[in-house]
């Protein structure tokens, strides 16, 4: 991929999403997380929004962005461990052809991407926290034509996040079937991981009403795909399989720690996994079943439903779950 060299985000020339914004841009030196945040939580974190970097209260966007009206945009979530941003240049990967298969050019190189994202870090004093890059179809008028945008938005939160209780990793979690499909891959292509997500928020819905975190999504024609906000993977007799990015009518966003896990990890464990269609019979039938996803991480699914798949996490999850432990609380996090 072609880079361009970079400029510092405080120096936006006029034209670039940068130059629309106001404020001066200047902030003193960062308190230590923990004092900062809890004695202003408004200060806290530093955003990165259009070439500037402001304290939380000030990062804001246009009514008029894209991203807003239409949810027209593209993002990432990425993980931050001891101050290295994980896959970092598989998210960044993603992130472009996700921009390029929507048309949009993103106004900045991926080397100054990159930088924007060590920028925050370093902004906010994180060790350990959550990236979430947003790229929007920028400033443009009331009508869909994305023509009438002429600079894309750029946003950068360095923040923390945790999207399930600590003990959940052992005892596991129940899922939900959910009633809505998965949108055909023929209207829109999950692949994409765009800013609309309201298929996978309306079965979030469902799982909420359910009293569960969780819903799997089958595609039109049945085949499992993935879940609202994770992948799935099943373990039967010490093998591993998970859906493949195209589930019959439907697919699944390729996420970046279901790629780590099927190349690095089951490697490393050395557990067979494999990319296959499956029914709904097939993961009620499990020996185990777990999710993975950026923020999730990896965590064991104890029942679907009302059908009980295993008392906890199972011994393949916890190798899996183990070794991922151990890869990105060493010294050499993946930043490839």
């Amino acid at each position: 991929m072609t880079t361009s060299p970079t400029r510092p985000p405080s120096m936006a020339p006029a034209g670039t999403p940068g130059a629309r914004q106001q404020g001066n841009g200047a902030h003193p030196a960062a308190k230590p997380l923990h004092d900062q945040w809890s004695e202003d939580p408004g200060a806290k974190p530093i955003v990165y929004v259009n070439g500037r970097m402001l304290p939380k209260r000030e990062a804001m966007v246009s009514v008029y962005d894209h991203g807003l009206l239409y949810g027209d945009g593209v993002f990432e979530g990425i993980r931050i461990y001891r101050s290295k941003i994980f896959k970092c240049a598989s998210h960044m990967e993603r992130l472009y052809r996700c921009a390029e298969q929507i048309h949009l050019k993103i106004p900045i190189s991926v080397d100054e991407m990159v930088r924007v994202q060590r920028d925050c870090i370093a902004a906010n004093g994180l060790t350990d926290g959550y990236i979430r890059l947003v790229v929007t179809r920028g400033f443009g008028t009331l009508g869909l034509d994305p023509r009438r945008c002429p600079v894309p938005g750029v946003i950068c939160i360095a923040d923390q996040i945790r999207l399930y209780a600590e003990d959940l990793y052992k005892s596991g979690m129940r899922v939900v079937v959910a009633k809505r499909p998965k949108t055909p891959v023929a209207c829109l292509d999950p692949r994409v991981k765009s800013l609309n997500y309201l298929n996978n928020i309306l079965a979030k819905c469902e799982a909420i009403d359910a009293g569960c975190d969780e819903a799997i999504m089958l595609s039109t024609d049945g085949y499992v795909t993935e879940c609202t906000g994770d992948n799935i993977f099943v373990v039967k007799n010490g093998r591993v399989f998970t859906p493949p990015p195209v589930c019959g009518a439907s697919g699944l966003l390729e996420g970046v720690t279901r790629a780590f896990v099927m190349r690095t990890l089951c490697k490393d464990c050395n557990v067979p996994v494999e990319e296959r269609l499956m029914r709904l019979d097939e993961v009620l039938g499990a020996d185990e079943v777990f999710l993975t996803g950026t923020a999730a991480e990896i965590i064991a699914v104890h029942s679907v439903g009302e059908c009980r798949i295993s008392n906890g996490e199972g011994p393949v999850t916890a190798r899996l779950r183990n070794r991922f432990r151990q890869i990105v609380t060493s010294d050499a996090i993946p930043e490839d």
